[in-house]
């Protein structure tokens, strides 16, 4: 177990993302407690992944073609010759990268990471002023990007981003024109284990994005722990999902974990739920990651649709509800695989395999990581007790010269602002985000529990839950709702009356046409707060 410590000498020119790691006394403990986490000094991530899986094997699949390993290496060894030789990438530069799903967006992630340079990918659907916070707060100046999507970026205001290449360009200058000049094969780059490698932007759920630190040893811990326990993908296994790459959701489950198993990966542009169901029966994926929303949307649409190549479906990003739950698996067969994660993490921490599951369960902190619930003061809460969920493992909060790494990292622990319980046998179940916690009338009152109620109701189609001032209670709560059909709040207040304790039923409903959301697809209830 370390705390912060000493670090291995860097491979890098350009020291600024080590210069503002934290202190070393702000950072998480690590804990290194299974034997596939010891890496070797010198390692970089990029490589080793690239050399899993058999050159003749399908690795990059879309709807238009299917990429070999030798393929694809070739391609990203071409992008590694174009940042070195004609854009004079500098290691330990920090470069942007903005683009869909798709194989050049991952290619130039990886090329990147395997010449010694810190990949920064964004969600392609962020506008000027936001691209503007990570270019300026990284010191970006260099992007690779989406010919489709540079509108926007060049329109950031970002005077230290200089150089912009495009990508799926058919421009002389664009980076297929570019790559055509450079050989098919290129050394990686000597990199430390504990050289930077991912500056990860949260999704902004609480306000304002957050830069999180990824080393190269990271990227291969949450293979090693969630895909190698938890998952376990083999090389014939096919992987399809629809969160972006920039989120390290999308990172871990569409990118690093199939190619950590020689496998394949699906890269759709577009990739919600209707996509989804419309790309199953014909690529024939065998693990699906996407959030509980679209799982609950696909289940109203699967009628006559070939979905049994699928055998594992990974769902977080939100809480599942039990009756999402409870619907999969009696409409599939078997269980979706809810999962708690974080950016700061990079990827899950606590899930279980499908014959571990239960409905309304995380699960139990996955081999390599430990938890534990906690009071205001960081003592241990007995079991069935709701406090803060408290973990640490391989990964940890290490912030872009962040303040906000004090309110993350207490005592060594990661303190990642969810309100949780565990049951005497162990499983971890969700309440709320902490700040989400309703106090009414002297009852705690969990928002997802309530929206797990309301989801029930064959009208609902989404729904969220936050508290708002009250004079004689404190608080009431107040469910913001997008109906299927027409639908009274009478109704539904009657409905959440019958299906849990009646003092939790939303005293005020607004019907509204749409909820706020990040680009990842996270509910952001701060702003219906707001108002």
């Amino acid at each position: 177990m370390t705390l912060g410590g000493t670090m291995h000498p860097s491979g890098y020119t350009d020291g600024f993302a080590r210069a503002h790691l934290p202190p070393p006394e702000a950072w998480p403990q690590l804990v290194f407690n299974l034997p596939e986490l010891h890496y070797p000094d010198r390692l970089n991530a990029a490589a080793f992944l690239l050399s899993r899986g058999a050159p003749d094997a399908p690795c990059i699949i879309t709807p238009a073609e299917t990429l070999t390993y030798a393929q694809f290496n070739a391609m990203i060894d071409r992008i590694v010759g174009v940042l070195r030789n004609q854009l004079h990438m500098i290691t330990g530069e920090r470069v942007l990268l903005r683009g869909p799903n798709n194989p050049a967006m991952l290619a130039a992630i990886l090329a990147v990471i395997k010449a010694g340079g810190i990949a920064v990918p964004t969600m392609p659907m962020l506008r000027a002023g936001e691209l503007a916070y990570p270019i300026n707060r990284a010191k970006i100046r260099l992007a690779l990007c989406d010919a489709r999507l540079a509108d926007e970026l060049r329109a950031a205001d970002a005077p230290g981003l200089t150089d912009i290449v495009l990508f799926n360009s058919t421009e002389p200058d664009g980076l297929e024109a570019r790559m055509a000049r450079e050989p098919d094969f290129a050394a990686a780059h000597n990199t430390a284990s504990d050289d930077i490698c991912l500056i990860g932007f949260t999704s902004g759920t609480t306000g304002e994005p957050k830069g999180t630190m990824q080393f190269h040893r990271d990227i291969l811990a949450i293979c090693d722990t969630y895909a190698r326990h938890i998952l376990q993908p083999v090389a014939s296994d096919r992987f399809i999902g629809s969160p972006p790459m920039a989120f390290t959701f999308g990172l871990g489950g569409l990118a690093l974990f199939p190619l950590w198993a020689g496998a394949s990966t699906v890269l759709l542009e577009r990739a919600g739920p209707d996509d989804l169901l419309a790309a199953i029966p014909t690529l024939r994926p065998t693990i699906c990651f996407t959030a509980p929303t679209a799982y609950r949307v696909m289940l109203g649409k699967m009628q006559g649709i070939d979905i049994s190549s699928l055998r594992a479906c990974v769902s977080a990003g939100e809480t599942l509800p039990p009756a999402t739950y409870d619907a999969w698996k009696a409409a599939v067969g078997f269980p979706l695989m809810d999962g708690i994660g974080a950016t700061e993490m990079l990827h899950i921490f606590i899930a279980a395999r499908p014959e571990d599951t239960r409905a309304g369960a995380t699960g139990k902190p996955i081999p390599g990581f430990e938890a534990r619930i906690i009071d205001d003061d960081g003592n241990d809460l007995p079991d069935n007790t709701p406090g803060r969920l408290a973990v640490r493992g391989p990964t940890g909060c290490r912030y872009l010269r962040d303040p906000r790494q004090a309110s993350y990292v207490q005592n060594g622990w990661n303190v990642t602002g969810d309100t949780y319980i565990r049951d005497s046998d162990g499983y971890y179940r969700y309440q709320a985000r902490s700040d989400d916690m309703i106090i009414s009338a002297g009852y705690n009152i969990a928002g997802p529990e309530v929206e797990a109620a309301l989801l029930q109701h064959p009208a609902v189609a989404e729904c969220a839950v936050i508290g708002i001032p009250d004079p004689d209670r404190g608080q009431i709560v107040k469910a913001f709702v997008v109906a299927k059909e027409d639908v009274t709040a009478e109704a539904l207040q009657n409905h959440v009356k019958a299906v849990i304790a009646p003092y939790k039923y939303p005293r005020a409903i607004a019907f509204v046409a749409e909820l706020p959301k990040t680009q990842t697809g996270k509910l952001q209830r701060f702003r219906l707060r707001e108002g």
